[in-house]
């Protein structure tokens, strides 16, 4: 099971389970890349371990995603992570017509025409490029919520082996056609056969055929008519009916030729209802053909076992043309004239007592001559049964069933148009059940073919074969895609040929996000088209964490924000009383925050207390104490007075200051003025300090 918010492709993240199928379960998904959506198919476990069938399943998922149309589930990607392989697809809210039949119970005639329009058109889309769906059916058209109708799982019904229906396919062959139930090769009339049956079930509510098995569905796709809508609902209108009683045809070449037809005849049936304009084309032999009961053992067979081409797909993309039906009539070969007499034998003569004896001794002797021949017959006849005798004689051993069967001729080395038209001269089919490389034959040559040249084999048997893909060794150069977009960068190398790509995703601080950084194998390198060629995608740059280094000595923090991947911007030297001298108090850019690489982060560093200012010492000699102290306290300075009683001058003067006048000292220190005394002071001279 997969787990909700697993990111796959280092792109798609899966929501929700939304639906399951036979094959795959259905995700709601986001596409982060594109921030949009979308519908993730992963595919069950039981499938995933078979490599033939991923390999068709990616290979046609590819094919599919080519398809953009309104009437399409459009496919996205496809891709492999951890072992899981899934398609990504438009996500579309709605519901399957399936659903909305059982809901309703059988769909009017106008609705049924409205819904049968819209999915004709985008089966058409695919049918123009080549694309056969091959399982048509109601669960596999969406209605959306605006009423849009949409195909789904082009290209996903290749991918499983037509010529193995188990129970989990009950759904699918309920609208198979009766070449695809024969084992037979289908093209864009075997889906229109399956859209007739989904039109039946529409207008009817039901299934034309039923059954307890794959087999005894599909034989009655083969064997039985149609029950004529009608006789289950009057009130069809004619010319529906006939629309989808041509579409159901068991003869392709009676059935509409291709769906351009089939929407005109539908629209000219909301015109005018009960009609009589839908030409079903005649036919000489009859519709119905009883099969035997080695045909039903084939058939049986072909429904449980996989046959040595099973590695294979099975049907080929394109528009085939169906070869014609094997002519009953046929007298190509001339068959044994069964009344031939021999002379003689059987007349009456004489009896033969009425013989002379001369007579006995001849019959005696033509006895013994008839009996040497019918000896020699019998050993004849045994020993070109064993494969002693390979002809020969002017006898013609070959049985009646043998002279209906034609020889297979050698169409190795032919191109498709050239084995084609070769083996239906024959009344062969032709199918191509693969395209791989070969060391001898040029691309789009036979390069084998699964029966033999020589061996004889019934009319309308279909020769299956292998084109060349291009010869082994083939080697083409990666074109540089550095710097082009991912979908240009995706085209570019389509363009040069290459099969398989995928991208990676890196971070780059030169590559604008979405735009290829480069690929592997690297530009101008040689490789074969199959060599898978992964482009790095940029998703920009990567984002930074700035550390957070408020606290941190000065050299720890630069040192922290230069190993983070950033730059350290402006440095401040601030006093602060409170924090120690070297510490970080701020930075420009919170710690934890997600910046682009190099950004720029300033710091402010604390410088410790704030030491006290120089400042000179006044001019406060030769001036009286009054005024020495106002020039001290202007700069900041503390007075401390001493009496000189000794020095004769004018009393209250300043003779002398200590430090001296212009010394450089701190800010808020005191300096001692000596100062004369007055008269009246005692001798010796008392100190007076003014704060």
């Amino acid at each position: 099971m997969v787990k909700n918010g697993i990111i796959l492709g280092k792109r798609y993240e899966v929501i929700s389970k939304i639906g399951a199928g036979g094959m795959a379960d259905v995700y709601k998904g986001k596409d982060h890349m594109l921030n949009r959506y979308v519908a993730i198919k992963i595919l069950k476990k039981e499938f995933k371990e078979d490599e033939n069938f991923v390999r068709k399943f990616r290979s046609e998922a590819q094919a599919a995603a080519g398809l953009i149309h309104p009437n399409v589930v459009n496919v996205y990607d496809v891709g492999e992570d951890r072992g899981l392989y899934y398609m990504v697809m438009e996500l579309v809210e709605g519901i399957t017509l399936k659903e909305y039949i059982d809901k309703k119970g059988r769909l009017s005639h106008k609705e049924t025409i409205s819904i049968a329009i819209q999915m004709c058109t985008g089966i058409g889309v695919a049918h123009a490029a080549n694309i056969i769906h091959r399982d048509i059916k109601p669960q596999n058209i969406i209605i959306s919520k605006d009423g849009k109708v949409k195909v789904t799982d082009f290209g996903i019904a290749k991918a499983t082996t037509s010529n193995t229906i188990s129970s989990n396919a009950m759904g699918s062959v309920h609208y198979t056609s009766p070449e695809q139930a024969r084992g037979g090769f289908s093209d864009q009339k075997s889906d229109i056969y399956s859209i007739g049956i989904t039109l039946y079930e529409m207008v009817t509510g039901q299934v034309p055929f039923d059954g307890d098995s794959t087999v005894s569905v599909a034989i009655k796709h083969l064997q039985e008519e149609i029950t004529p809508p009608s006789e289950i609902v009057p009130d069809i209108p004619y010319s529906l009916e006939q629309i989808i009683l041509k579409c159901t045809q068991k003869n392709g070449e009676r059935r509409y030729r291709n769906t351009g037809e089939l929407i005109q005849d539908l629209k000219r049936s909301l015109v005018d209802p009960d009609g009589d304009f839908v030409v079903i084309p005649p036919l000489g032999n009859a519709d119905t053909v009883i099969i035997t009961d080695e045909e039903l053992d084939d058939i049986r067979s072909s429904y449980d076992d996989e046959d040595e081409f099973d590695e294979y797909d099975e049907d080929e993309y394109g528009d085939e043309e169906e070869f014609d039906e094997y002519d009953e009539d046929d007298d190509e070969y001339d068959e044994y004239d069964d009344d031939e007499e021999y002379g003689g034998k059987g007349k009456k003569g004489k009896s033969s007592d009425d013989v002379n004896p001369r007579m006995k001794k001849v019959m005696k002797i033509l006895t013994i001559v008839v009996a040497i021949i019918i000896v020699f017959i019998l050993v004849f006849a045994i020993g070109k049964a064993a494969g002693i005798f390979k002809g020969g004689f002017g006898i013609d051993t070959v049985d009646t069933d043998e002279k209906t069967k034609v020889k297979v001729p050698n169409v190795v080395g032919m191109t498709e148009d050239e084995a084609k038209k070769t083996l239906n001269k024959k009344g062969l089919g032709f199918k191509v059940v693969a395209r791989e490389e070969s060391k001898k034959y040029e691309e789009g040559t036979v390069s084998k073919q699964k029966t033999e040249a020589g061996k004889r084999v019934a009319k309308n048997t279909t020769i299956q074969v292998v084109v060349s893909s291009g010869l082994v060794g083939d080697e083409i150069t990666v074109p540089n895609v550095s710097n082009m977009s991912e979908s240009e960068a995706q085209k570019a190398l389509e363009d040069a040929g290459f099969e398989k790509i995928t991208s990676d995703f890196a971070y780059s601080d030169s590559v604008a996000e979405g735009d290829v950084i480069g690929t592997t194998p690297a530009a101008n390198a040689r490789a074969t088209k199959d060599t898978e060629i992964v482009m790095k995608v940029s998703k920009g740059s990567e984002k930074k964490t700035v550390p957070n280094v408020v606290g941190q000595q000065d050299g720890d923090a630069q040192n922290a924000i230069t190993a983070a991947g950033l730059t350290v911007g402006t440095v401040t030297y601030e006093y602060y009383d409170d924090v120690p001298k070297g510490q970080v108090v701020s930075q420009t850019v919170a710690g934890g925050k997600k910046v682009a690489p190099g950004t720029s982060v300033g710091l402010t560093i604390s410088s410790g207390p704030k030491p006290p200012e120089k400042v000179s010492v006044p001019p406060v000699t030769g001036i009286s104490i009054e005024e020495a102290r106002a020039l001290l306290d202007g700069v900041g300075l503390k007075a401390d007075i001493k009496y000189d009683s000794e020095t004769v001058g004018t009393v209250g003067q300043v003779i002398k200051c200590n430090p001296g006048v212009g010394t450089q000292v701190d800010e808020g220190s005191t300096v001692t003025l000596i100062v004369i005394s007055k008269s009246s002071q005692p001798d010796g001279g008392e100190t007076e300090s003014t704060q």
